[in-house]
Parts: C-alpha cells; sequence; structure tokens
C-alpha cells in the first residue's frame, strides 16, 4: 500500500525530485529555511524516515550521506491515484466522477497520455478492471514506481 506523503516528506520529496541528483541534509534544509525555519535534526529525521520506507537511497560521502529518490513524482502520483482506484468499490463510477472533475487541459493531457500508451504497448494485455493496486505499478523501484508504504 503507497501511502501518501506528510507535509515535511513531501517538502523534502518534492526537492529532492526537482533536483535529481544526490544531495546532502545541508542542501535540502538550506532550502527549506527559505520558506520555514527548520532544524537540521528535523530534516536530517525526516530524509532518515523517508530512507527507512523505501522512498530515499543514500550513500556515504565523508562523514554526511547523499540521497537520491528510488522512485519518480509521476510514479509516485500514479501509485496514489491506483490505490484511490482500487478502494473506490466501483472503478467504473470512480473513473466517471473523476474524469468530471477534470478541466479541459487535464482531459487533454489524459488524451494524450492514452495515445502513448496505446502507441507504445500495442502487444500489451489489458489492465485488470479490478484496479489491482498489487499490480505493476505497487512492484517496487525496477519498473520506476514507488516502493510499498510502511
Amino acid at each position: 500500500m503507497v501511502r501518501p506523503l506528510g507535509e515535511l516528506e513531501d517538502a523534502v520529496m518534492t526537492r529532492v525530485w526537482q533536483w535529481n541528483r544526490p544531495v546532502t541534509v545541508r542542501e535540502v534544509l538550506e532550502d527549506l529555511q527559505q520558506d520555514r525555519s527548520l532544524a537540521y535534526t528535523t530534516v536530517m529525521t525526516v530524509m532518515d524516515n523517508l530512507h527507512t520506507k523505501g522512498w530515499l537511497r543514500r550513500s556515504t560521502e565523508g562523514r554526511a550521506y547523499r540521497y537520491e529518490a528510488v522512485s519518480t513524482r509521476p510514479a509516485y502520483s500514479a501509485a496514489l491515484m491506483n490505490e484511490a482506484w482500487a478502494a473506490s468499490g466501483y472503478a467504473a463510477g470512480a473513473l466517471v466522477a473523476f474524469f468530471g472533475m477534470m478541466s479541459a487541459e487535464q482531459r487533454e493531457a489524459l488524451r494524450d497520455a492514452m495515445r502513448v500508451v496505446s502507441t507504445d504497448t500495442p502487444d500489451a494485455a489489458p489492465a485488470p478492471a479490478s484496479g489491482n493496486a498489487g499490480g505493476p505499478a505497487a512492484e517496487g523501484p525496477a519498473d520506476g514506481s514507488p516502493p510499498p508504504g510502511r
């Protein structure tokens, strides 16, 4: 099960995803401090927790760690949508309601995405209608999706 990130976890992951490179706690702290006052140990704890949960991997550099994302923000968002869809109890109804909330730009993005999927995977079997949360979108970092929540 993929759990939504908490507010500070999301702020940290947003920076890691935007920078798309290994980062130190100090770098993240300095950027976060532009918006709010935080202690180094607070950010260090959050990043350690994200590592423990499988969202970040880390490597040692001197006496510090460098952290990098295990997955992408789009994969994280897709996993959250898949979880919500699977938990709806009525997948078709949930999709109709979701599509009804979309702006014209979002519907166009959906059409573009559907064209990409149908062009890139002509021989692929269709996804199960049940919205199986345990399917490929929840397998783990090897396929680009976020790790399971803990």
